[in-house]
């Protein structure tokens, strides 16, 4: 029985986890290096994280610097930043990439923050999804008398109280995603 409350909570908490991976990767006003942790490379034919081929720093808000430890893949990073869904634009000295980002206008500002609601609801619909897998599980420990009903509804009330939890979590990183998109 503890066992169903364990695993609950370990779906939970990768569904907080997942929203939050989703969110470091939306893009904002400012620069960060999270927006280029899905850029892939290729590397001597093989499609390796732009992480372990170049360093990525930000040394002004709407600033990236990208420098490639081997100097031949600036090109195949350069395209490989073209391509993403980030719409950048990056400028190679022949050394390293600079990538300004630009102010975003208001509209695409409200866009992302309805997307970024949008996907915060996603992850409270899952939250809720883990919860009823949960509570049916509790159930049927009942029915096979494994549990008795008191033990069904201290689970269950358990069980609540952590989905509760979690969605308060959702919440604060949706509420902190919107103020951050929103702010000029």
């Amino acid at each position: 029985m503890q066992s169903v409350l364990e695993t609950c909570e370990a779906k939970m908490k990768k569904s907080v986890a997942a929203l939050a991976q989703e969110y470091s990767a939306l893009r904002t006003g400012r620069a960060t290096a999270a927006l280029f942790d899905k850029i892939k490379v290729d590397y001597y034919g093989q499609e390796t994280p732009l992480s372990q081929v170049a360093s990525v720093s930000i040394p002004e808000a709407r600033l990236v610097v990208i420098q490639p430890w081997d100097k031949t893949l600036l090109a195949p990073i350069e395209r490989a930043i073209l391509k993403s869904e980030l719409s950048l634009n990056p400028n190679n000295d022949g050394k390293l990439l600079r990538i300004n980002f630009p102010p975003l206008t208001e509209d695409r500002r409200k866009e992302l923050a309805k997307s970024s609601k949008n996907t915060a609801e996603q992850s409270r619909v899952a939250i809720r999804n883990i919860r009823r897998e949960a509570i049916d599980e509790i159930k049927k420990l009942q029915k096979s008398g494994d549990i008795s009903e008191d033990e069904q509804k201290d689970l269950e009330n358990k069980t609540q109280k952590m989905t509760d939890s979690y969605i308060a979590q959702i919440n604060d990183l949706a509420t902190d995603k919107e103020k951050e998109i929103l702010e000029i």
